[in-house]
């Protein structure tokens, strides 16, 4: 056990090797924000800013890391719009090698002293009953924002890299890599299609820290103009021949033009060519968030598996 709850850089790599042989046994298991993909873009972007209100436990058993927690804190966001975001609850990362379902005790009750006085929320796997029967003796239940049409739940979509189309851009846009464009382009093509965010130089510094980054799985569209319009980057797995996409996204004066689907299309060729032979993207899931769901499916993905938001008040 890791008793030193306080977040260190070099305590990512193992993280991900967790996710990696969960993948490989039970994916449908992986907790929301416990992917190879997730883990490594929520920790990246938020490391040098956030970590501070970062609490991480890890749980060994025969040499191996078998569990870990990483709950985050409430806190306060600065967005690129100057406005500010108070994050109010303490949200959970976790994940539990299935050959360990006992450790879920361990994390459970962590996870309760580090976050008392605190609305705690998380987001295990619809798939994972017997862990949704444990948070729920615990006093989770379903959290009602996750309820409606417009909810805030999110699926996990997949496909193979079989027959992948040829991406068509409209006339006079190009596709570029972040490795190519170089950071000042990357930061200011996520900037621009999600403002107002958190993201910043520092952000992207962070993801590139991280051990799973790769500039040349970083896609951009640049514009005629040579604005960066699009982009979306994807976390390759090696080990299980994934890659994941998170986050695509486009300039609101680029929208309805394609691009979004063609970056997807130029980005699965590029990713069967390192080696992979399935890719996975997360989105909203409730009938409410058609757009990004209709885009995914449109590009060849299908529906694997959903989390199940779960919050305990103070």
């Amino acid at each position: 056990m890791n008793d030193a709850d306080h977040v260190r850089p070099a305590d990512l790599p193992p993280l991900l090797e967790l996710a990696q042989r969960v993948a490989a046994v039970r994916p449908d298991l992986l907790n929301s924000g416990a992917s190879y993909g997730e883990l490594s873009w929520n920790w990246g972007r938020g490391f040098t800013r956030l970590h501070a209100g970062w609490r991480l436990r890890t749980w060994h058993a025969d040499g191996e890391l078998a569990a870990w927690g990483w709950a985050q804190l409430p806190h306060r966001l600065e967005r690129s719009d100057g406005s500010v975001k108070d994050v109010t609850a303490a949200y959970l990362d976790y994940q539990v090698h299935p050959g360990r379902p006992g450790l879920l005790e361990d994390v459970i009750g962590w996870y309760e002293a580090t976050a008392a006085g605190c609305d705690r929320t998380l987001m295990p796997s619809a798939c994972d009953t017997a862990a949704l029967e444990r948070w729920a003796a615990y006093g989770y239940g379903t959290d009602p924002a996750a309820l409606g049409d417009t909810g805030s739940w999110t699926q996990l979509n997949t496909r193979d890299l079989a027959g992948i189309e040829e991406p068509v851009l409209p006339a006079g846009y190009r596709f570029l890599t972040a490795a190519q464009a170089g950071p000042a382009a990357a930061v200011r093509a996520h900037t621009d299609a999600w403002a107002p965010t958190a993201f910043t130089a520092e952000s992207y510094a962070g993801l590139l820290a991280t051990p799973a980054y790769r500039a040349d799985l970083h896609i951009l569209a640049a514009a005629p103009d040579g604005a960066m319009a699009a982009s979306a980057i994807m976390w390759f797995d090696a080990a299980n021949r994934t890659v994941e996409f998170e986050p695509v996204g486009t300039h609101p004066g680029h929208r309805r033009r394609g691009l979004a689907r063609a970056v997807l299309l130029h980005g699965m060729r590029l990713a069967r060519d390192a080696g992979a032979t399935q890719a996975t993207v997360a989105c909203l899931g409730a009938p409410g968030h058609r757009a990004a769901r209709e885009l995914y499916y449109g590009a060849g993905f299908r529906f694997f598996s959903r989390d199940a938001p779960l919050l305990k008040r103070a």
